[in-house]
């Protein structure tokens, strides 16, 4: 019986301890510098993001938070490097919507989008637009699906990268309607748009940003954003719904990820922190200049969103065929 009993308050102090280590581990976080991985080159939106964010999280915090570039592969390189950092809550990775497409793109990824990751928070969402050169006679998204079936084959779709959401939302377009629409790939988002400026391609599926100055200008006809809101950039614009076609939506997403393994306080204090720093008028302010709308979810929302996300495009690439070179 003694035994029993010695055993029993051994496993109680083992817990107790225990506990005890998760509340200091939690209390002392972070101790030192955190790094977060963007698998971007520096200045593009992820990276901007990730600086903005940063920033906050060192101010609240008392601690650096920096980034480190890790570019390469589409964003694999940064992703997989993420992925075999030590779960300790002092590597972060930047993620962008090609961390979910890219498990259907390449053939062989360097890590696996939900099993070595630990979901912190969404930070931000942007729409594409769909825009028209004014030569094209159509005001509406559903004039201008008339006017492809009218004429199949004779018209083309500017999209800025092989694999972005902007060239996935133009081909769930032509997936939902049966659409002979050419597809036209650019290295960029302003060759995409300057393309359609040119009346090349006289259809682009762009983000929002690269296409603003164009619209506001009369250069180019906005018809339809691929949000489920309408954008602040664009308010006269209607969403893919209002337009009378759904199930379209369509957005590039930046969140915070950690390595899978990430004590679960450690997760929980950063989702607090970054929902706080998100809900900032300044950062709202300065993710809008981006194109982006500030967005936060729990960590179980946001792993229910990947795999949603991951399924969804999954079944738009393979009846597409794209395929990337790994």
């Amino acid at each position: 019986m003694s035994r029993r009993v010695l055993l029993a308050c051994a496993a109680v102090a083992a817990c107790l301890s225990a506990s005890s280590a998760f509340a200091q581990t939690d209390a002392a976080y972070p101790s030192r510098a955190v790094r977060i991985i963007v698998p971007f080159t520096a200045g593009g939106p992820p990276d901007v993001i990730a600086r903005i964010v940063g920033q906050k999280l060192a101010e609240r915090l008392g601690q650096q938070f920096y980034v480190e570039n890790m570019p390469g592969a589409g964003g694999n390189t940064g992703n997989g490097h993420a992925a075999r950092a030590a779960p300790d809550g002092y590597t972060l990775l930047m993620m962008s919507t090609g961390f979910i497409v890219n498990v259907s793109l390449y053939s062989k990824l360097p890590y696996d989008p939900v099993k070595d990751f630990s979901p912190i928070s969404l930070l931000c969402s942007s729409p594409n637009v769909i825009t028209v050169h004014p030569s094209v006679k159509a005001t509406t998204v559903k004039e201008l699906i008339a006017l492809i079936r009218a004429e199949p084959g004779k018209y083309s779709y500017a999209q800025p990268s092989t694999g972005s959401t902007p060239h996935l939302s133009g081909e769930l377009f032509k997936q939902r309607f049966g659409l002979d629409l050419v597809m036209v790939p650019f290295n960029g988002a302003s060759l995409a748009v300057n393309s359609t400026l040119a009346g090349h391609t006289p259809i682009a599926f762009t983000a929002v940003p690269p296409a603003v100055p164009t619209i506001r200008a009369g250069q180019l006809r906005a018809l339809a954003v691929t949000s489920a809101k309408r954008v602040n950039a664009l308010p006269d614009v209607p969403t893919m719904a209002e337009a009378g076609i759904p199930d379209q939506e369509a957005e590039t997403l930046n969140g915070l990820l950690a390595p899978a393994g990430t004590p679960k306080e450690i997760i929980a204090k950063l989702h607090d922190e970054v929902a706080a720093v998100v809900a900032l008028p300044e950062v709202a302010e300065r993710l809008a200049t981006l194109g982006f709308t500030p967005i936060t979810t729990t960590p179980e929302a946001f792993a229910a969103r990947i795999k949603s996300e991951m399924e969804k495009w999954d079944r738009v690439i393979r009846e597409a065929k794209i395929t990337v070179q790994n």
